[in-house]
């Protein structure tokens, strides 16, 4: 990069780095391509780095993540770009031209150690939001343990000036004026792995999610079991109370027009069994329910992974939840309507519920957008289903993987993000074969 006129030249430009961005990066600059790899986030890792443990093998999700993670920080080949935001990608004569604005850490990234003597020396408490609001950090931090880059963030609206970060700085690089940065990357190729978000929380009234404080979503369940969870085990929100009973409402956020979530997302039935197999562990006296209309086991291994978790204790009930209310003593009180008996509607107590929310794109293209491509009906980006190009969006020369073209578990992204990089290797290399015979007609 030339720091002169913050301007680079690179093979391919891959936006967004999660499990899918990484490896889609890593594939291309194995093979010596220069990737640009950009990511909005303080750190790199995408959502596989906020989960416990990964389905169907109950892996441990850091340790497929992390070190992906360090190689592409560390690849020669690779220029990473976090807390930066595309705001525009052109076509050019020769490819693409992509703005890039760098939001500021308040920090001098060149001259940061790491060392976290500014976060020790900082007395401002905020919601942490790697832990979704369950624990607490400091004003200025590091996001996480195994955050890359190791670098902190000062959040200039919890910020109080006092000071104390920047004496305790042994580098003096506190830079409370730091400004945003643009940054112009010239690329032959763009692969697009914007991943996804989850429906809200509070899109089903009824279900009492963001009012009911142990109504939790499914990456907040996911930090409960992490060994390094804020809580260091799995308790109630609202007591500190070891729950007996939870229960797991399944298409809380799928398959429901109201919501202009018509499809399902695939996910959220492995999740929801991945998570009861690790609470049953974590809580071997707690009676498990997971509430459901249908279970789809879609993958290798999948249905047996089901079959585990019913041998397992695990309780699976065919019926709709109506609606969740809470009691003084702050119980959830699920009114059901059971699909597999046909009886009435019963209500029944659970100490914690967990409502398996689906998957929506986290960027919805537009035709005038930051890259002007086309989107199905549901929102994630479209692919034409060219036979000769396999994630090829509908503009030439951008591809896309991972969710940003549908929901998707980790192995089916991190597949899709290798054959976007083997189509965009093939999109360079014929670019740079056409070339020579382009300057050799102008002359």
């Amino acid at each position: 990069m030339d720091p002169e006129n913050g301007r680079l030249q690179a093979d391919v430009l891959v936006v967004g780095a999660g499990i899918a961005g990484l490896q889609a990066s890593l594939d291309l600059a194995d093979q010596g391509y220069s990737v640009a790899l950009v990511e909005r986030q303080p750190s790199i890792g995408g959502t596989m780095i906020n989960l416990s443990k990964v389905f169907p093998t109950l892996d441990c999700a850091s340790c497929i993540t992390t070190p992906r993670m360090a190689s592409a920080a560390h690849h020669p080949n690779i220029d990473l770009f976090t807390m930066t935001e595309v705001q525009a990608i052109s076509r050019t004569d020769d490819g693409f031209e992509a703005s890039l604005v760098k939001k500021p850490r308040f920090i001098e990234e060149d001259q940061c150690i790491g060392c976290r003597r500014c976060e020790e020396a900082c007395s401002v408490f905020v919601p942490d939001e790697y832990d979704h609001g369950l624990g607490a950090r400091k004003a200025i931090s590091i996001p996480f343990t195994n955050a890359i880059p190791q670098y902190p963030v000062l959040d200039e609206e919890a910020c109080m000036l006092c000071g104390a970060c920047a004496k305790a700085c042994p580098t003096q690089c506190i830079n409370f004026v730091q400004e945003p940065r643009s940054i112009a990357v010239e690329a032959k190729a763009v692969i697009v792995t914007t991943c996804f978000d989850l429906t809200p929380m509070d899109a089903k009234k009824e279900y009492g999610g963001g009012i009911y404080p142990n109504v939790l979503s499914p990456l907040q369940m996911e930090r409960l079991l992490a060994p390094h969870g804020p809580y260091g085990a799995v308790l109630r929100p609202s007591d500190g109370k070891t729950p007996d009973s939870i229960a797991y409402v399944q298409c809380a956020g799928s398959r429901d027009l109201s919501l202009g979530v018509p499809y399902c997302s695939r996910v959220c039935c492995m999740y929801a069994i991945k998570q009861a197999m690790l609470l049953s562990g974590s809580l071997p006296i707690a009676d498990i329910t997971i509430y459901y209309m249908d279970i789809r086991a879609f993958g290798k291994g999948y249905e047996q992974f089901y079959q585990n978790a019913r041998a397992m204790g695990i309780n699976f009930v065919k019926a709709k939840v109506a609606r969740i209310r809470e009691d003084e003593d702050h119980n959830l009180l699920l009114r059901i309507e059971r699909q597999d008996t046909g009886e009435g509607p019963e209500e029944v107590q659970h100490d914690l519920v967990v409502l398996s929310l689906g998957m929506v794109p986290a960027w919805k293209p537009t035709p005038d957008g930051m890259i002007p491509l086309q989107a199905d009906g549901d929102g994630f980006l479209r692919l034409p289903q060219s036979p000769l190009w396999p994630n090829l969006t509908t503009m030439d020369g951008v591809f896309a993987a991972g969710v940003a073209t549908g929901p998707k578990d980790i192995v089916d992204a991190i597949t899709d993000a290798g054959a976007a990089a083997m189509a965009a290797a093939n999109y360079v290399e014929r670019a740079r074969r056409s070339a020579p015979a382009l300057a050799g007609a102008t002359r």
